[in-house]
């Protein structure tokens, strides 16, 4: 399958080929794991957390761990969006986000055309949630984020597409090199 991917945060070259996989997890894997002590601390004391406002990171540690754990219940068929390569169907639309990661100061190399062999999700960004004390709440969302029916106030869907497995980068579509 050939897709198009925004190469950020770590530079790769023409013709490099990766895995990206549950033993191959990806930044987000990362992120989250350096917040486990705060989403352990909130889950056991939820009363502590009421009335105070998470920073973004914790945010998103408590949503990703709810989408990891429904996935795997529910949705084991998809990629996990902490071992996934988030990837565009159209180069156009991945130019979009290189645009995006670069306003926001992140390493932005170059968008490439990849090919794919393995698992696939396409979802809708605009499910994406802000992870909060409620442990119960959180699930319900991941829930909503993986069953992916048609948002209920008609936005339309913010095209996510998640993939894992072996990926080769076949061909550099931009130069793009911000932040770097």
């Amino acid at each position: 399958m050939l897709f198009y991917h925004v190469i950020s945060d770590k530079p790769k070259a023409l013709g490099e080929c990766f895995r990206v996989d549950e033993e191959h997890p990806n930044g987000v894997y990362e992120r989250v794991q350096a917040q486990m002590e705060n989403v352990r601390d909130i889950y056991a004391n939820p009363e502590k957390y009421k009335d105070t406002e998470l920073t973004h990171s914790v945010d998103v540690a408590l949503r990703e761990l709810a989408l990891e754990k429904v996935r795997k219940e529910r949705y084991p068929q998809y990629p996990s969006r902490m071992a996934a390569l988030y990837v565009s169907g159209t180069c156009k639309e991945a130019e979009q986000w290189a645009e995006y990661f670069a306003g926001l100061g992140r390493p932005t190399y170059a968008v490439a055309k990849i090919e794919v062999d393995g698992k696939v999700f396409c979802g809708d960004a605009y499910k994406c949630f802000d992870g909060g004390v409620s442990e119960e709440e959180n699930l319900r969302q991941a829930e909503i984020y993986w069953q992916n029916n048609e948002n209920e106030d008609g936005s339309p869907p913010i095209v996510e597409i998640l993939v894992d497995g072996n990926i080769r980068i076949v061909e550099i579509m931009k130069e793009i090199n911000a932040n770097i």
